[in-house]
């Protein structure tokens, strides 16, 4: 949420990983805790993190984060989206669930968000099938729409 607690000016956005080619935060960081997979998904090594920050205000979209929770305020080790990926750890192992999740990528399943957003605003899959999508939805969705403006 995006002004939090500010009455008239709170909305929702989607703040989440983009998982970008030429990753900010894997460049900056000081621990190489950042990798990209062959399918492109970045993800990170909660191991090697120091919790420096360097790749959240890298991060153009803010994404990687300090866990809400702590003891006495402290911040501990950043957080990410996996696209549930899971991490380094064996695929599927209680480890790599406990530290990252549910890997719904090795069971063959989109992302959560993607899974869960009622207007399937949110999509996963090849740029271009997705861009496709995008064209499509764009184009068709809308037609037989009257874009006059009324009352005038």
């Amino acid at each position: 949420t995006v002004n939090e607690g500010v009455v008239g000016k709170e909305f929702s956005l989607s703040m989440a990983c983009m998982h970008c080619a030429d990753a900010p935060c894997q460049q900056v960081c000081p621990t190489d805790c950042f990798y990209i997979r062959t399918d492109g998904i970045v993800l990170h090594d909660k191991d090697k993190c120091i919790g420096c920050g360097y790749c959240l205000f890298a991060c153009p979209f803010g994404a990687p984060q300090f866990p809400k929770n702590g003891a006495f305020g402290t911040k501990g080790k950043m957080d990410k989206c996996t696209m549930c990926a899971g991490g380094p750890e064996e695929t599927n192992s209680p480890e790599e669930f406990h530290k990252y999740g549910q890997n719904r990528i090795s069971e063959g399943k989109v992302p959560m968000c993607a899974s869960m957003c009622s207007t399937k605003a949110l999509l996963v899959g090849d740029a271009n099938e997705v861009a496709l999508i995008k064209t499509y939805r764009a184009t068709h969705k809308g037609k037989g729409i009257a874009t006059d403006s009324y009352g005038w």
